[in-house]
């Protein structure tokens, strides 16, 4: 694959998608908002953005079709990138405004942060700022990345896997928690490579070096 790989990013109707839109072309994919299913077929890669609560979000892509088309879609082998809400909806469960079933990819739920850390220090929720990560995986993904990097955060929601193998890259806020997750052909992180300036970007043409090599 030598021209710009063709991503669809999903409408989940909850918006931030410009940012993610210009973060993709500046990493050199040609991306284009999906409002449908059909959309997807035809692209090279999909792409689920991070911004919404996650029961308006799986009741929207329940809706439009748009759940099953990428689940559909990952089970077919086409790369996967979701981020923030795109990881969380992954899960078979979150507990943002009531429980809310996921896509049911991944074994584990979504829950928010507690008000306090194991030591009983309080906790501002939600987390909002720069974290370092660590990477986990042995994923092609993060093959050229460094080991630890400092990403953007801003979730209230960590997801819970509930099979170790899928964790991916891991951060603390309080206590550790899940920064990313990744199995065979999709990969997603809690944080916003869009807002993480050059550490996102060199997260994207990873992304964009990953697909080409699939």
């Amino acid at each position: 694959m030598q021209s710009a790989p063709r991503i669809a990013v999903l409408d989940t109707g909850a918006g931030n998608l410009h940012s993610v839109l210009r973060a993709l072309e500046r990493a050199g994919a040609k991306p284009c908002v999906a409002e449908r299913a059909e959309s997807l077929r035809s692209a090279d890669a999909t792409l689920l953005p991070g911004v919404g609560a996650f029961a308006a979000a799986a009741a929207h892509l329940a809706e439009t079709g748009l759940g099953a088309a990428l689940c559909e879609s990952i089970a077919q082998g086409r790369p996967y990138l979701g981020i923030c809400l795109g990881l969380e909806l992954l899960f078979q469960e979150g507990d943002e405004h009531g429980r809310a079933a996921g896509l049911g990819l991944l074994p584990g739920r979504v829950r928010r942060f507690p008000q306090r850390t194991p030591e009983g220090a309080l906790l501002r929720v939600p987390h909002i700022g720069w974290n370092q990560v660590t990477w986990r995986s042995a994923h092609p993904l993060v093959k050229s990345l460094p080991q630890q990097d400092h990403y953007y955060f801003v979730h209230a929601h960590r997801a819970e896997p509930a099979n170790a193998a899928h964790l991916a890259g891991s951060c603390n806020y309080g206590a550790p928690f899940a920064a990313a997750v990744a199995w065979d052909n999709a990969f997603a992180v809690q944080f916003h490579p869009e807002k993480s300036q050059r550490a996102g970007r060199r997260l994207l043409e990873a992304f964009l070096a990953w697909l080409r090599a699939c």
